[in-house]
């Protein structure tokens, strides 16, 4: 076992500590041991670029006690590397950070499930927020005529429906048309279930399987896909993959798009 030793170097011959200086661009030091000063224009790893009043510019390695500021020895490092702000939202709307939510319209868009209402926060989250848009979901729309009469809509009030497989005979397709209210906009995607609307190589498949009529279709998506039988944490996974309107069918997008301008539009519109 080693011994303590105390360090018996007086105080005054024990070198002082050296300063250490991020070099910000801008900042003018001298490099010592020369008599070249200039101001920073560039530092990469290990190095730093300062350029003279002539506008000469040499590269100098950063090391320990390397420079002069004001006369005092310091030791130059690399700034910190601000955080990227975003300038788009996951919609590809112009970002605003800082941006408070709004108060909650009045309006509402529903989506039929949870798994809608969860793909819709992911891309346009950051739009409703700013917008105060509420997402509801319904749990299917079986019973939609009811539930607009109960919601009321208004000048003032505008409703939204996403629709799952709003195709020309479906049973969803009567279903929206049975709504006549000027104030609701129902609009919808071509799509079984909303899990198609995420692009196949968001997911790095080739396709989306066709699953046979009578059927769990998703079910047989993770079946088919050779996913655990576990259609909720299939949908996590495929939640996980997308991460801007790209990763979406542009039916779903202009859908979403489309019910957003109807809600936030003006009473008088």
């Amino acid at each position: 076992m080693r011994e303590y030793s105390p360090d018996l170097t007086p105080q005054w011959k024990r070198p002082k500590a050296v300063p250490e200086v991020a070099a910000d661009p801008g900042l003018v030091v001298e490099v010592a041991g020369t008599d070249f000063c200039g101001a920073v224009v560039a530092c990469e790893a290990g190095t730093v670029t300062l350029e003279d009043r002539f506008g000469k510019r040499r590269a100098f390695p950063l090391e320990p006690r390397g420079f002069l500021l004001d006369g005092a020895v310091v030791t130059l490092t690399r700034p910190a590397r601000a955080a990227a702000v975003p300038t788009r939202t996951a919609s590809g709307s112009v970002a605003v950070p800082g941006a408070r939510a709004r108060v909650a319209r009045a309006g509402r868009i529903y989506v039929e499930g949870r798994h809608d209402a969860e793909l819709v926060e992911r891309v346009w989250g950051d739009d409703l927020r700013i917008e105060g848009v509420v997402v509801e979901y319904l749990e299917g729309i079986d019973d939609l005529p009811a539930i607009v009469a109960d919601f009321g809509p208004a000048p003032d009030a505008r409703l939204g429906v996403l629709v799952d497989h709003l195709v020309p005979g479906s049973k969803e397709s009567r279903i929206a048309a049975s709504v006549t209210s000027p104030h609701v906009l129902v609009v919808g995607h071509p799509y079984v279930d909303v899990w198609q609307a995420v692009k196949p190589s968001a997911l790095g498949i080739p396709a989306w399987p066709v699953i046979p009529p009578g059927q769990d279709w998703k079910t047989g998506i993770c079946r088919a896909l050779g996913w655990p039988p576990n259609t909720g944490a299939a949908w996590q996974h495929i939640l996980s993959r997308v991460t801007s309107y790209k990763d979406l069918d542009p039916t779903l997008l202009g859908a979403v798009e489309h019910l957003i301008d109807h809600v936030t539009a003006p009473a008088g519109a």
